[in-house]
């Protein structure tokens, strides 16, 4: 939905999208490669697809993630007795094979919102990083 660059025209023209703005200023010239961009990643999307990996990493209690719904459930992260959640935004399909978590869909801001969800659940808070590495973690994005 491009409703808010009013002054900015969108047009296909000989199988190409043209986004331009004539005389812009510097707000619409970082607007107009925004939405070219934006552009760009839902055609990706529809083509190809988005995926992402996510590893899941413990030292010494193992963790376990099971899919139900909107939400992933993290359980027994470093011991702990009650799981922890991440919701799935949008249309995202979610595979858990072993230790690791495969995010797939067609919008790219969903499917790394989701895996951002993930990450973020997983954070270790008054702990040292360096040293409590426990979590979930992405490591290809595809």
């Amino acid at each position: 939905d491009f409703t808010y660059a009013r002054k900015i025209t969108i047009r296909l023209e000989d199988n190409k999208i043209i986004v331009e703005r004539y005389f812009p200023s510097k707000k619409e010239k970082a607007l107009v490669g925004t939405i070219a961009g934006h552009i760009r990643n839902l055609i990706k999307g529809v083509t190809e697809g988005f995926r992402y990996k996510m590893k899941i990493v413990y030292s010494h209690f193992p963790i376990s993630v099971k899919v139900k719904g909107d939400y992933v459930y993290i359980e027994n992260f470093i011991g702990e007795k009650y799981p922890r959640k991440a919701k799935i935004v949008g249309n995202v399909k979610i595979n858990v094979t072993g230790d690791e978590i495969i995010i797939e869909g067609i919008d790219i801001e969903e499917v790394s919102q989701t895996a951002a969800n993930i990450e973020h659940a997983t954070r270790i808070i008054g702990k040292d990083p360096r040293v409590f590495l426990d979590g979930i973690y992405v490591y290809e994005r595809e």
